[in-house]
């Protein structure tokens, strides 16, 4: 990089510091420490953990998942849309679990369940985290190697594990100076300043590329890569059979029609399916952002939060629709073989095919941004790893604490000696997962790691979570049924996937179990998660109808009626209007909510309809590729419009809650007694 993109980078750093400096003051309590004092509005939420989710390590998923399915995975995922809306405007699941006012879901687990089996998801929950956190560090680590193009070594010391001890210090940093209130304001700042660059970088490179080039690309790169798999077929007598099923396989292999992608390797219909059905069983399950779930200043807000995350995440999703398809034009049009050649050039120096397959697109935009941009480039990336390290630093040390040690005492901590056993699990998880990285041998790309990994617990916790929260059915041992069915189902996943091919492939033994064991190890880590979250909610229906505990009390989980808590809703419409309760408006919504809904119903229906229509005619008619490159070229412009006003919008409203939630915690009194505890009469 140049010198004036490192000044970038330095001066962006700089500025993330200073912006976290004030927030080691606002911290007063356990709850603070925890949730930010539950003063969090719904602008400063929705950007905090939005950036939280956009680590470094999901760029390069998304670039490489992109690279693979060009524009055909995006049309599916405008089925979600209308999924999606609903479960954001009727406050599914989030609304609840924050009406329980638990600090962290294992907590929840206890008051509706047994604190034994807090303890138990606790384990789980940490398992889990750390194992999909581990690699983190190592995909920041080799994006930065490769990005900036920095040395094998500084000093006779291997530059990999330097830049890992690097990064992971700043977070670390940042989490300890004022734990969650340290993270969201962080979080806000490099929110804010993320998303500007991805749509700066978007811009470029869009107009910087004729769109006869990418169509050009997407079309006959199939056919090449068709032609040179016959080229090498031997000349025998299943020659003429096999080029035919080549020939088929590339020709449902379509980078533009989604309706022809039956042979796309791993991110294809079903993919996509078992995500659609995830994101309904899975809401509020990864743990990962459950300090912003419980940071939120009402149920209300974290619901509007929750709404608005659907506009605030437009521009990362315009990234991740083109950027991807125009790396895949760079590396595999004639008109950039320069550029190819030079990228595919380092790609040779790497060490594995996976580690090639995450580092294509970083090395492709090294190569084609220009000064300033490449430097801006550079300092999102570094906000992206610090923002998603803070958070999973403070949410995995906080599991182990509060869901796991907590739960052994027959007394709660005192408040210090609290914080300081919280900072030293955020050590020993940093520790770890530096380790880990080390360590660790990647086999798989990353979204599907990360699926696999995170089913450990995601698989099981959606049956519990609402089971728990909407059926007073549900029963303690369901919950303890549908938890190890998904956790064994996922564990065993990872371990097959870790069993060497070359034994595998050896037949002088074990034949049966050897082709067994294959069979299972090519169940892809999204596959794994659909098969879990099927069989865990499955065991928790049947164990829960067939147990004979008594139903629950849920108002009292909920604080509502005789269990109300004082000043926990705002109650601004006393009269509500049938209509609008029929769009799920209630009495806590003021004109300007009302407002977000609308638009929100407006841009998902138009969405859908787009969906279902253009779903139905494909289905009837043969849609040739020129027609969805048009399609997807207004798309395209429609995004970018709305992009640039969502940015004003987000900065605007996150800023106005941040000042507010500053001075709430300057001034609002502290219940020291707040900290996670589970009494007997809770």
């Amino acid at each position: 990089m140049h010198f004036f993109d490192w000044a970038i980078v330095f001066l962006v750093l700089i500025g993330m510091i200073y912006s976290v400096s004030f927030s080691s003051g606002l911290m007063k309590s356990v709850t603070d420490f925890l949730s930010a004092g539950r003063a969090a509005g719904r602008y400063l939420l929705s950007v905090s953990s939005g950036m939280a989710g956009l680590g470094a390590i999901s760029v390069v998923m998304f670039l490489e998942m992109g690279y693979e399915s060009g524009f055909s995975l995006a049309w599916w995922g405008l089925s979600q849309g209308i999924i999606i809306l609903m479960l954001t405007m009727s406050g599914w699941v989030i609304y609840r679990f924050r009406s329980t006012r638990c600090l962290t879901l294992a907590q929840f687990f206890e008051k509706r369940y047994s604190r034994k089996f807090r303890v138990f998801t606790g384990i789980v929950a940490f398992i889990a985290g750390i194992i999909n956190f581990g690699i983190f560090p190592a995909v920041g680590a080799q994006f930065f190697i490769s990005y900036a193009g920095l040395p094998s070594s500084f000093a006779g010391v291997p530059t990999y594990p330097l830049v890992m001890i690097f990064l992971l210090g700043l977070s670390l940093y940042f989490v300890y100076t004022g734990g969650q209130i340290a993270v969201i304001i962080a979080d806000f700042f490099q929110g804010i300043f993320s998303t500007i660059v991805l749509l700066l970088v978007t811009l470029y490179l869009f107009f910087s590329v004729e769109w006869e080039q990418v169509e050009y690309s997407l079309k006959q790169t199939p056919i090449l890569l068709a032609e040179k798999e016959i080229d090498i077929l031997p000349e025998d007598d299943k020659k003429k059979e096999k080029t035919r099923e080549i020939r088929e396989k590339y020709e449902n292999s379509s980078r533009i029609n989604p309706f022809k992608t039956s042979h796309v390797e791993d991110f294809n219909f079903w993919y996509f399916l078992i995500g659609i059905i995830g994101v309904m069983y899975g809401s509020m399950s990864w743990q990962g952002s459950q300090a912003y779930n419980s940071s939120a200043k009402s149920a209300h807000e974290a619901k509007m939060g929750s709404v608005l995350a659907g506009f605030r995440g437009l521009p990362q999703g315009l990234f991740f629709l083109v950027v991807p398809v125009l790396i895949y034009v760079f590396m595999n049009h004639a008109d950039y073989e320069p550029i190819s050649t030079l990228v595919n050039s380092s790609l040779g120096k790497l060490d594995s095919d996976t580690i090639r397959s995450q580092m294509r697109g970083p090395l492709v935009l090294s190569a084609i941004l220009p000064i300033g941009l490449m430097g801006a480039f550079a300092a999102f990336m570094l906000a992206a790893f610090i923002s998603t390290h803070d958070t999973y630093l403070h949410s995995w040390a906080t599991i182990l604490v509060q869901d796991v040690i907590m739960p052994f005492r027959k007394k709660p901590f005192d408040k210090d000696t609290h914080l300081r056993v919280l900072r030293y699990a955020i050590f020993g998880v940093a520790i770890f997962i530096f380790l880990f990285s080390l360590l660790f041998q990647q086999n798989q790309k990353i979204a599907l790691f990360f699926a696999i990994t995170g089913a450990i617990f995601s698989g099981g916790s959606g049956a519990v979570i609402i089971g728990g929260l909407y059926w007073k059915r549900g029963t303690t041992s369901a919950a303890w049924s549908a938890m190890t069915v998904g956790a064994v189902i996922s564990v065993g996943g990872v371990l097959v996937k870790q069993i060497p091919s070359d034994w595998l492939a050896d037949p002088s033994s074990y034949q049966m179990l050897k082709h067994t064991l294959e069979y299972i190890r090519n169940i892809n880590g999204q596959e794994y998660w659909g098969i879990s979250m099927g069989m865990s909610a499955l065991s928790y229906v049947v164990v829960s109808l067939l147990d004979k505990q008594k139903t629950f009390n849920m108002d009292k989980l909920l604080n509502r009626g005789e269990y109300a808590i004082r000043g926990e809703r705002r109650i601004v419409n006393k009269k509500t209007q049938m209509g609008w309760k029929i769009f799920l408006m209630g009495e806590e919504f003021t004109k300007s909510d009302r407002l977000i809904y609308i638009v929100n119903y407006f841009w998902t229906g138009i969405w859908t309809l787009v969906f279902i229509i253009g779903t139905i005619y494909n289905l009837s008619n043969d849609v040739g590729s020129a027609s969805w490159m048009a399609f997807w070229k207004n798309y395209i412009y429609i995004h970018i419009l709305f992009s640039l006003a969502i940015i004003f919008w987000f900065t605007i409203g996150g800023f106005r809650d941040l000042k507010n939630m500053v001075l709430r915690l300057k001034t609002e009194q502290r219940d020291h007694q707040d900290d996670g505890w589970v009494s007997e009469q809770d």
